[in-house]
């Protein structure tokens, strides 16, 4: 018997607390951050992809698979697919009325996403944070935060290794306005900014909790403040990159920048 996925577990979780809104939210997180195999029709063709769709009771479905071996066990035979992200998944699904079969008979976190579901992954998944300038006035320790919050912040922060050195949780306070918490990141790459906002964003959100508001900020090493949160900071470390390039994608889906188009 092979170890549980990281779905396995979060989908075991939310079965054991089907009243639990956090174990739920922490299910579809999972579902969105991991690397899922897609069934197809036929070989991709460019950055096409074909789903093989299959009528279940509840509407249409495709099948994803968290293993490749997952998907073979499943279909019995070798099987055209592709592999990508679960976000990328439910970005070209969503408002087409279709749902995921995730693991379908061959593992334990098996399980019927229907459309709205799907919908409304993808829509949460779309909410970006709001962008303003503003200076911290003065930096203290983190404090009254829920261990689900810094759970979700360690988890995602370590799914986004290689876009900054580390990162810095702390209490804030700006001038003219009232006290909250800051992620500041150090060291970003150009360009990563958005990418860093957003998984700071999503923690939050999967987290569940209710009204939470958390600021991310951005800093060189070299400037003052960076040694300031230092000081009171939570420290995450970023896992790094091996290098700074990467292999042009052998397939599609495994370019973000450039995802797989439905045919």
């Amino acid at each position: 018997m092979t170890d549980p996925t990281p779905l396995d577990r979060a989908h075991a979780a939310m079965q054991a607390a089907p009243q639990d809104d956090a174990a739920r939210l922490r299910f579809y997180e999972r579902l969105a951050d991991c690397e899922l195999f897609i069934l197809l029709d036929r070989d991709p063709e460019d950055d096409q992809i074909a789903p093989r769709m299959f009528d279940l009771e509840g509407g249409r479905f495709v099948l994803v698979f968290d293993r490749e071996d997952r998907l073979a066990d499943c279909v019995g035979a070798a099987a055209p697919y592709a592999a990508m992200s679960g976000r990328l998944i439910v970005g070209m699904l969503a408002g087409q009325g279709i749902g995921l079969g995730v693991n379908p008979g061959v593992a334990p976190s098996s399980i019927l996403i229907p459309e709205q579901a799907v919908a409304w992954l993808a829509q949460t998944l779309t909410h970006a944070p709001a962008e303003v300038e503003a200076r911290p006035q003065e930096l203290t320790s983190p404090g009254g935060l829920p261990d689900n919050l810094l759970m979700a912040l360690d988890a995602k922060l370590a799914g986004v290794g290689g876009l900054a050195q580390l990162a810095y949780l702390a209490g804030v306070a700006y001038q003219g306005a009232g006290r909250s918490h800051v992620l500041a990141f150090v060291d970003a790459v150009p360009g990563a900014q958005p990418a860093l906002a957003r998984a700071v964003s999503e923690a939050l959100i999967f987290s569940g909790v209710e009204a939470g508001v958390l600021d991310v900020a951005f800093f060189a090493a070299s400037d003052p403040m960076a040694a300031r949160l230092a000081k009171v900071g939570l420290r995450f470390d970023l896992p790094q990159s091996a290098t700074a390039t990467r292999a042009a994608p052998a397939a599609p889906g495994m370019d973000p920048d450039k995802p797989p188009r439905l045919r």
